[in-house]
């Protein structure tokens, strides 16, 4: 486990960037054009990114970007 430091601007940052990245794989994850297995990983680092936001956000942004469950085919 590693430890991080970062004043209230540095926060904001982070919590911006991951919003975007996640809003950015939401939206690539509708476009049938890409490939299953490619939308299998995107839905894997979506978790990782959401798991990082959960330290910095708030609980209602926490339950806009809770990922969605996966469906089985």
């Amino acid at each position: 486990m590693y430890g991080l430091m970062v004043n209230e601007q540095e926060r904001r940052e982070i919590e911006y960037l991951l919003k975007r990245e996640m809003e950015e794989i939401t939206f690539d994850l509708g476009d049938k054009r890409i490939d299953t297995n490619i939308k299998c990983a995107m839905e894997e680092r979506y978790e990782v990114l959401f798991q990082i936001f959960r330290r910095f956000a708030t609980r209602e942004d926490c339950l806009q970007y809770m990922p969605r469950k996966k469906k089985h085919n």
